[in-house]
């Protein structure tokens, strides 16, 4: 496959020097007008300057990357372009992404394609603890492109076309024995107009909705997180950006549209006041995280585990200590901590009757009182074969005073912390309340996992960041929050009404790209109440993706359940060998299948105002195998179970209420 175009040097057009070509030998004529038409079809700029372009194409030919030297559009830029196919023909995707990078001692915005490196093949399997899947494949195409500024000093962007979607980072080379500052990136994504488009407006905790949009208009500013889902006008391509492989040398980035509505720039984060650090100050040489665009098909990207693909491999030689599994959790239902010791024991004893592994122990157990403290609430915990985990604040923040703060900010008081708390009987720690997106957050999130790895804690991060393919690196990194999830009900009533649509968004958006701690399955109300359906709720448990899953309410609403929704909230795993996505639409409607062994569950969530009944097929479960459905009842607190065997060609068609779900399981 030839993957380098050739290059042009053309000189002005004069039609005089046409004209007395006509006038030679007639053997030349037929070259003559090869010759004419190629350079009448160029733009003026493209026969003034040597233009280079290359392609990059994926494993199975689907993708088509582009990267070549600027137009008089984008002068003196580097740029990228990428193609899908569809009905035997690449189609355009987004066209003209700007390239560069900014130093406090070089700039790499105008630079010169200096040259391309060799087509490498990546091709590696390695398992996850955790995840949507056991056993995945990092496989790419991979090349290097080298840019050099005015000055000399160099630039290289390595690019990666996957199957399911492209990545790249900068990586700047040593041309300097002194510390780079970088500055911003240039990097900028160019989307059509009129693509529809499901972003966040950007906030340090990644707790915002996804609202649907065709004009990338904000309703306060024009900043926004990761992910961001983009469908293509009258294509059936779906693309997801967001970034991977953070290092303690990167700040995590944003998206920002000031500009121009369609035009989105990657922009890093706002330093601190309370933080002296800026920028990324690095000696070189000095790689990027990697931008990674998901491509092709809703099921592609709900399947997809680029993110993890990017990044580094296992730290650890040993995992066998890292389980998954789901959490009985206090703070919930009664909007506060764990300071009350005959709670705690509540929730230990939730943990054991509904065969959970985990107890959650929250803020406030440094004050615990009310018949214990805090080492008589584990020896419970441990009486009952129930494993405890414990809250901490980061101590990053000035404004989030719930204790205990400030055992995690610094190593020596961490791995004081950590030596107590293993020594006790601790198996995992929620860290909450982070200050935002800056390098130093970056390295203390990272830092944490290592610490914790080397005492066998399990992390779980909350009022964080987004998932950046960390969980591969340091699987004991269980969950993330950085979602607008279940604890919402407590602080507002705005999930209220939004909570259906909102969570037929989240499988295409936030959980895409890692573990989700959303803390679901609430058929209770706390401080707001929910009115999507017991059915719905239920079907959390399978539809959101998190490796600690902490269930969030009351003892007693678990306790009431029907047999049927009790034993299925007992069986069904945190952790899963497969995903599919059956059907589904953002906002509208999902219906997802993941498998843990031999089982199968599936999950369907209805996230409209109107009853809808699903309609699909399970060509892939063997026939004659068996479906236990739950789905809602006659109203929606109810619930009715059916089954049925699985017949291959034939449909499965479950009605639910609106706003309503089922769950279902197959042996």
């Amino acid at each position: 496959m030839d993957f380098h175009l050739v290059t042009l040097n053309v000189k002005p057009f004069k039609p005089q020097r046409h004209l007395n070509i006509l006038n030679m030998n007639r053997k030349f004529t037929s070259l003559f007008i090869v010759i004419f038409l190629s350079v009448v079809g160029c733009s003026r700029a493209a026969y003034t300057q040597s233009q280079k372009a290359y392609n990059l194409i994926s494993p199975d030919g689907n993708i088509k990357l582009v990267v070549d030297q600027s137009t008089v559009k984008f002068a003196g830029a580097a740029k990228f372009s990428i193609y899908y196919k569809t009905t035997g023909k690449y189609t355009p995707l987004t066209l003209n992404n700007i390239l560069g990078v900014s130093t406090d001692q070089a700039e790499f915005k105008v630079v010169n394609l200096k040259r391309a490196g060799a087509i490498n093949r990546i091709n590696e399997k390695y398992e996850m603890v955790t995840g949507k899947r056991r056993l995945c494949a990092n496989a790419a195409n991979e090349r290097s492109f080298t840019f050099a500024n005015s000055a000399g000093k160099t630039l290289d962007v390595i690019f990666r076309v996957y199957n399911d979607g492209v990545a790249f980072r900068y990586k700047l080379p040593k041309w300097t024995n002194t510390p780079v500052n970088i500055k911003d990136e240039y990097t900028t994504y160019q989307i059509p107009a009129e693509t529809a488009r499901w972003i966040q407006t950007y906030d340090p905790s990644y707790e915002k909705f996804f609202p649907y949009s065709t004009t990338g208009k904000g309703e306060k500013n024009q900043q926004w997180g990761y992910p961001a889902l983009f469908k293509a006008k009258n294509l059936p391509v779906w693309y997801l950006i967001t970034e991977a492989d953070n290092s303690d040398v990167n700040c995590a980035a944003r998206l920002t549209n000031e500009v121009n509505l369609n035009t989105y720039k990657v922009t890093y984060s706002e330093p601190r006041n309370t933080f002296q650090q800026r920028g990324n100050i690095s000696l070189l040489p000095w790689t990027s995280q990697w931008h990674t665009l998901i491509i092709g098909s809703l099921a592609t990207l709900v399947q997809s585990t680029l993110v993890t693909d990017v990044s580094k491999p296992s730290t650890l030689k040993k995992t066998d200590w890292i389980i998954p599994g789901s959490v009985s959790w206090i703070y919930w239902a009664y909007n506060h901590g764990s300071k009350d010791y005959k709670k705690v024991v509540e929730y230990v004893d939730l943990a054991k009757k509904m065969d959970w592994p985990y107890v959650l122990i929250d803020w406030e157990w440094d004050v615990m009182t009310n018949g214990g403290n805090i080492e008589d609430a584990v020896k419970y915990a441990q009486s009952k074969g129930i494993k405890p985990l414990i809250w901490y604040n980061s101590g990053t923040t000035d404004w989030a005073d719930a204790t205990p703060i400030d055992r995690m900010r610094t190593r020596d008081k961490r791995i004081k912390e950590f030596e107590w708390l293993k020594k006790i009987g601790i198996y995992g720690v929620k860290v909450d309340f982070f200050a935002g997106d800056q390098q130093d957050i970056i390295k203390l999130y990272l830092d944490i996992l290592k610490d914790a790895a080397q005492y066998k804690l399990m992390v779980d991060f909350h009022g964080a960041t987004i998932p950046r393919g960390w969980a591969r690196t340091y699987p004991n990194l269980m969950t993330t929050e950085a979602v607008y999830g279940a604890e919402w009900y407590n602080n507002s009533g705005v999930l209220t009404n939004k909570a259906a649509a909102h969570n037929t968004t989240l499988p295409f958006t936030r959980n895409v790209i890692g573990s989700m701690d959303y803390t679901p399955v609430t058929f209770s109300n706390s401080q707001h109440p929910h009115i999507t359906s017991y059915g719905h709720e239920l079907a959390l448990a399978v539809v959101f993706e998190s490796a600690l899953q902490n269930y969030a309410d009351r003892p007693e609403a678990f306790y009431t359940l029907p047999d049927a929704p009790r034993d299925f909230l007992k069986a069904v795993p945190a952790a899963w060998d497969e995903t599919r996505l059956i059907s589904g639409y953002p906002g509208e409607h999902v219906v997802i299948a993941r498998r843990h062994g031999s089982k199968w569950y599936i999950g369907g969530l209805n996230g409209q105002d109107t009853s809808r009944t699903f309609k699909f097929k399970l060509d892939f479960i063997k026939s004659g195998s068996k479906i236990s459905i739950i789905k809602d009842g006659d109203n929606d607190k109810s619930f009715e179970t059916t089954a049925q065997e699985v017949v291959k060609g034939n449909y499965i068609e479950i009605k639910c209420l609106p706003r309503g779900g089922f769950v279902a399981a197959i042996e």
